[in-house]
């Protein structure tokens, strides 16, 4: 599973229901939410 940093929680967490995207600048991400807070996190990169 994909990992990405909650600023909420300020700490590395699982991406619950990750998703791949394209930011506006073309470079690819993966996007989903904190199963902590439910923030959304975003890991640049794939």
């Amino acid at each position: 599973m994909a990992e990405g940093y909650c600023v909420k929680d300020k700490k590395m967490v699982e991406i619950k229901n990750p998703a791949k995207i394209i930011m506006k600048n073309g470079k690819p991400a993966t996007q989903g939410l904190c199963p902590v807070c439910g923030g959304k996190v975003t890991r640049i990169g794939g």
